[in-house]
């Protein structure tokens, strides 16, 4: 079992920056596939970005490509998205989330993932 840990949404202009932070339980964090998605009210949970366990690879939505920034610190069992140029239509629930058979990861589906956190809310204002 792993238990995630999200923190760092709010309220903010477009514009501006957010930076959302995963805690992870366990000691193995460093082996984990580790993924963002975001979910609007009446929406899917949409894919933001993820990143391999070594923090090697790296993987981004369209939509958040050269705004966003995925990295982890295995030292600290912790994955973080740097969110910058913020646009109201980025307004959602953020979750993170590990997956344990990690070896091809970065992974774009939500489907490889086994651990989610409850979410985190980041809202932009016009």
């Amino acid at each position: 079992q792993v238990q995630l840990v999200e923190s760092g949404g709010g309220l903010v202009q477009a514009g501006g920056s957010l930076r959302l932070s995963c805690a992870a339980s366990g000691r193995t964090f460093s082996t984990y596939g580790t993924g963002w998605f975001r979910q609007a009210p009446g929406n899917e949970r949409e894919f933001v970005a993820a990143i391999s366990g070594s923090g090697g690879k790296k993987a981004y939505a369209d939509s958040v490509k050269g705004r966003f920034t995925i990295f982890r610190d295995n030292a600290k069992n912790t994955a973080y998205l740097q969110m910058d140029r913020l646009k109201p239509e980025d307004t959602a629930a953020y979750f993170c989330a590990v997956a344990l058979a990690s070896r091809r990861s970065p992974f774009i589906d939500k489907i490889n993932y086994d651990f989610w956190g409850q979410g985190t809310q980041v809202t932009v204002s016009s």
